[in-house]
């Protein structure tokens, strides 16, 4: 039996009958990450030998009747943002590349309340300013269908680590699309809850009005099972919501009768790709067929939100990341003269060229003589977003579209152009906006063989109908495959590595952001 082919639900129902050891699934995991992470690169920190003593310790409470959830003794991993006690936390970033928590972010103490396994620190976007896992300081991530192809990002580690079988589920921060759009990318399942429904304490805040941490996994059940785990009020944050209605496992029932489904003309207009809009109207189709009642409408204030979004995220980001000075943790320059030259070069050295970028627009938004100009008028347009989709789910349960016009673009095309790579969250960061949940599901396959993900969209507090839909449009599909990953060898891996880490957009003559390995030498 080949562990790694179950999916997390699966597992945890071996686990508890006692026909697989919690250290046995943790072995297998690392048995997946010693053939498959050279290549792949998912994980920023792995600890085997304290994984592996945390195991037997799980598997004991188990035997001693105190741990029983249904995910108990299952291997995740976690995104690394998310604080983890005597683990470092580094967002990906030579400015946190040491930094080791005191403490555990809720979530992760809900998994661990839970008795699921923690393997490690997945990779991602700096600071999760990014949508292809090429921004991290430690070296890009790679898709498992196409190792020459982009996972997403930011969360494009977790994502990655689920569909490599690297671990069997994962945790995500989605601020504009950071977990439904890797999902989409590597061909798993992703969510994004309502805003408020897991708390967000020990998350490294990027836009903390728009970040949720999300479960990504490689079905439906498995999301579902892990939302029940995460959810829970909290009073460390201020935004959590106290809700009643979190057996989310309850709601995975074929049935979607009646169910008014709402299609966006908006979404698919110029820029969508061709195989994109067949895979997703065929969807639609297959929900129509199972008894929903599918109609196209117009969604207005599309063409807003990226401009309010990015306004918005930069100028929040630029306030979340100014407590990385070099005083009281992280990275500080070796030699500098005076303390605001400190602060000065600790942070040119620290932060990369994309959260720069970022920093300076926020700054830029919130300054003197343009708060309103922009940053007050990016709020107006957000509350305008949201006062449309609640229109819509005036007359709609769910609300269907694509999760990104293309699917996986190659390593090095999207960092060339960061304007394209904004363009390119169209599709997801009005929920975000409008603190919606969603979740990302595969729905067919490009021409080259990449996933192609669906997204659902639910008005607040309706995760049961977005995981009831999603479930039953996953049955009727039927399995979706796993990626085609021929075994490697460290020196092929190596060869690979190196192959698509050279100049490929500049030839070598300058140091340019859009190459890959530009990118990395400029940090």
């Amino acid at each position: 039996m080949d562990l790694r082919k179950l999916t997390a639900v699966e597992l945890a129902a071996k686990i508890k009958a006692k026909e697989v050891t919690v250290a046995q699934a943790a072995q297998a995991v690392f048995d997946c990450i010693g053939e498959r992470e050279k290549l792949y690169h998912c994980y920023v920190t792995v600890d085997k030998e304290a994984v592996l003593r945390k195991a037997e310790e799980i598997q004991q409470k188990m035997d001693r009747g105190e741990l029983d959830g249904p995910l108990a003794g299952v291997p995740v991993a976690v995104k690394d943002n998310l604080c983890t006690e005597g683990m470092r936390t580094t967002c990906s970033s030579k400015i946190l590349e040491n930094f080791i928590p005191a403490y555990s972010a809720e979530a992760v103490r809900n998994l661990e309340k839970a008795g699921m396994l923690m393997i490690g620190k997945t990779n991602m976007d700096e600071f999760a300013m990014g949508s292809t896992t090429e921004t991290s300081a430690f070296g890009v991530t790679r898709n498992p269908w196409d190792a020459k192809r982009v996972p997403g990002g930011s969360s494009g580690g977790s994502a990655a680590a689920v569909a490599a079988e690297e671990c069997f589920a994962a945790l995500g921060s989605d601020t504009g699309g950071s977990i439904r759009q890797p999902a989409s990318f590597c061909g798993v399942v992703g969510m994004k809850p309502t805003y408020g429904t897991v708390s967000r304490y020990g998350l490294i805040a990027y836009g903390s009005s728009l970040d949720q941490i999300g479960p990504v996994t490689k079905d439906v059940a498995d999301c579902a099972a892990l939302l029940e785990v995460l959810a829970s009020h909290d009073e460390k944050d201020s935004t959590s919501v106290r809700r009643e209605d979190t057996d989310f496992t309850s709601a995975l029932a074929e049935d979607v009768k009646g169910m008014r489904i709402g299609i966006p003309r908006d979404y698919f207009g110029d820029g969508l790709d061709a195989e994109v809009k067949e895979a997703v109207r065929k969807a639609a189709g297959i929900l129509g067929e199972k008894g929903a009642v599918v109609e196209e409408f117009d969604l207005s204030l599309v063409n807003y939100a990226i401009p309010a979004y990015y306004t918005i995220a930069a100028a929040e980001a630029s306030s979340n990341l100014e407590r990385f000075d070099g005083i009281k943790y992280g990275h500080r320059a070796k030699e500098y003269q005076g303390l605001h030259n400190m602060y000065k070069k600790s942070r040119s050295e620290g932060f990369g060229a994309e959260v720069k970028r970022r920093i300076m627009l926020g700054s830029f938004v919130l300054s003197s003589g343009y708060y309103d100009a922009y940053y007050l008028k990016a709020l107006k347009v957000k509350a305008l977003i949201k006062k449309a989709f609640d229109d819509a789910f005036a007359k709609y349960d769910l609300i269907l579209g694509p999760v990104a016009p293309t699917t996986a673009p190659k390593l090095g095309e999207s960092l060339a152009d960061p304007m394209k790579m904004y363009l390119g969250d169209i599709y997801t960061i009005s929920v975000n906006l409008a603190g919606l949940p969603a979740i990302s599901l595969p729905c067919g396959k490009d021409g080259a063989g990449m996933p192609i993900g669906l997204q659902l969209i639910g008005d607040c507090f309706q995760e049961k109908a977005l995981l009831r839909a999603a479930y039953t449009y996953e049955k009727a599909r039927g399995n979706f495959g796993t990626p085609p990953m021929e075994e490697k060898t460290g020196k092929e891996a190596a060869a690979l590595s190196l192959q698509e880490a050279g100049h490929q957009t500049c030839g070598g003559a300058s140091a340019n952001v859009g190459c890959v390995k530009c990118s990395t030498e400029m940090r």
